[in-house]
This record gives C-alpha cells, sequence and structure tokens, in this order.
C-alpha cells in the first residue's frame, strides 16, 4: 500500500507570507520590532498547541476533526484552578490541567472510535458541554489566584522569545515532527486518514489509534488551558472562544488534507503563526474584532478550494 504522507503543494501559505511580509515592512514597519515579536509568539502559544491536536486528528482521516477543542481549553484552565483552590500543591497545576484536557479528548475518542459516531456532530456537543461546564463552574466570571512563580513563567521570556513557546510549543511540535516522521506510529497514523479500508487489512488498530489522537488532542488543549492560567494570572471561560475555527484554519492552512493522510506539522506552525500576526496587524491598524473572525473564515473557505483543486489536479 502506497502512503502519502508529504503535504500537498504550499504555494498558499507561502504566497500569503510573503504578501503579510510586504504589507507590514511598507504599512507597519513597528511590528518588526521585539516586542512585537515577542507579543505575536505569546498570542501564538495557545493556538499553536492546540492546532497540533487538530491537524493529528484530521491526519488521521475518517472524518476526524475536533470542534470541542476551544471548550476543553477553558475547561481545563478552570478545573485547574478550582483544584489549586482546594489547596493542591501549584507545582501539580499542569499535570490537573492536562489530565482534565486528556479525559475530555478520550470522552470524544470513545464515542467517535468505539460507537462510531460522527466526528463533525460529537465535538460539537462536546464543545457546548465542555464550554457550559466552565460558565457554570465560574458563573461567568474570572477566577484569579494564580501564584506569582507560575505567572513569572507564563510571561517570561529568553531572547525575545516567550517561555511557554520556547519550553512546550516548539518541543511539541519538535516531538510530533520526530515521531510522524521517523516512526511506526506515525506512518500508521498518515495510512489510516489515506486508506483506511487497506490499513484495516494489514492489522493496524485503526480505532485505538483515532482514540489515542482525540486524547493527543486534549492532551495539549490542557496544556494551553494551563499556559493561559500562567500567562493571564486567572482562570476565564471564555479563554477558548474562536479556538476551534482558528485551528482548524491553522492545520488545512499548513498543508493537513482535510480527509486525512497528508500533512507537515513544520507547515501547521507556520500557519498558526501567520494567523496570529495577521490579528495583530489588524489590531494595529484599528480594525474590528469582527473583521478578525472573518479573515480567519475566508481563509478557511479559500484553502479549502485550493485543497479541492489539488485532489482534482492530481
Amino acid at each position: 500500500m502506497k502512503i502519502m504522507h508529504k503535504s500537498p503543494d504550499l504555494t498558499l501559505l507561502v504566497a500569503l507570507w510573503l504578501l503579510l511580509g510586504i504589507g507590514i515592512v511598507f504599512a507597519l514597519p513597528q511590528m518588526l520590532a521585539l516586542w512585537s515579536i515577542t507579543s505575536i509568539l505569546q498570542f501564538a502559544t495557545l493556538l499553536a498547541l492546540v492546532a497540533l491536536g487538530q491537524s493529528l486528528v484530521v491526519m488521521a482521516g475518517g472524518g476526524g476533526i475536533d470542534l470541542s477543542v476551544g471548550g476543553n481549553v477553558s475547561l481545563s484552565a478552570v478545573i485547574g484552578m478550582l483544584a489549586l483552590q482546594q489547596g493542591i500543591n501549584p507545582a501539580l497545576l499542569p499535570v490537573i490541567c492536562m489530565l482534565s484536557g486528556s479525559a475530555a479528548g478520550a470522552l470524544n475518542g470513545l464515542l467517535v472510535a468505539r460507537l462510531r459516531l460522527w466526528p463533525l456532530i460529537v465535538t460539537l456537543g462536546s464543545f457546548y458541554l465542555f464550554s457550559g461546564l466552565a460558565l457554570a463552574l465560574t458563573g461567568g466570571a474570572a477566577i484569579s489566584g494564580v501564584p506569582v512563580e507560575l505567572t513569572q513563567w507564563g510571561r517570561g521570556a529568553n531572547f525575545a522569545i516567550p517561555l511557554p513557546f520556547l519550553t512546550c510549543v516548539i518541543p511539541a511540535f519538535f516531538i510530533a515532527w520526530l515521531i510522524l516522521s521517523k516512526s511506526a506510529w506515525g506512518k500508521w497514523v498518515y495510512a489510516c486518514g489515506f486508506n483506511e479500508h487497506a490499513t484495516r487489512l494489514v492489522g493496524i488498530p485503526v480505532d485505538r489509534l483515532r482514540l489515542l489522537v482525540y486524547c493527543l488532542s486534549g492532551l495539549l488543549a490542557g496544556c494551553a488551558g494551563f499556559i493561559s492560567l500562567s500567562w493571564l494570572g486567572s482562570a476565564r471561560p471564555e479563554i477558548g472562544v474562536n479556538l476551534e475555527l482558528e485551528s482548524l484554519t491553522a492545520a488545512l492552512l499548513g498543508g493537513v488534507a482535510i480527509f486525512g493522510g497528508r500533512g507537515s506539522v513544520v507547515g501547521v506552525l507556520a500557519a498558526a503563526l501567520m494567523l496570529v500576526t495577521i490579528k495583530t496587524c489588524m489590531l494595529q491598524l484599528g480594525l474590528n474584532s469582527v473583521w478578525q473572525l472573518g479573515v480567519v473564515g475566508l481563509l478557511l473557505i479559500i484553502v479549502l478550494m485550493a485543497q479541492r483543486l489539488f485532489i482534482y489536479r492530481r
């Protein structure tokens, strides 16, 4: 069985980066300052982690998608903060958040892989479930009280690179790249997305694989929830709003095929950084935040059209 694990043509992403770079140089040169780069990387930290998990789910095929990531980020942060209020050791906070995110991801995985329910419907329902729980547990208000030592890490930077980006995002993407490109498990993910029937015939455990990628997506959402606590100093039930749309856009724009079987985590990271850069430029230009969401939606439509054209030409 031939496994197509290479990403499709990333011409669109490269072209957008070139246009964005030219626009920044001529219209917003202040964006090239170190403080601006640090701010972009800080804002991109949450999106990059969630987009990585989203990419793994989509790569594994079967119509895989995780629309619950935004609600998972919010709920993981809230659960971590409530546990902190109950007196747990602050050093255990990242473990609590990631365990919470993994449990939420496992719920999605069980419903999709074991009960064979549609991923779109399952994760849309769990998005409302997780978001609703986060709102109910907080009463819709932020919960403050994150220890100073955690906020110092969450807001710190080394050589203009935020510490959360340096210690969480870069290692996560490197490990994902290493596994997908060098391990048998990575080949299974691509094979599952490229031809599920053939993959089952050769004995690869497709259902367990899908359950695992949903757990990993939840784990990364939980990590993003912990970073939001350390960065903002409080648990905010709305912190994950729109992450589901933005993470899916970053995944597809980064070269992940909508039906699975192809993709590159390097492209996903580049796409996540580009989305945050575009939003930051729009803020600098004084454009309403409503337009930011519209641009993300437009990019999602464009990249889907580009993938359709790619499939047709092949």
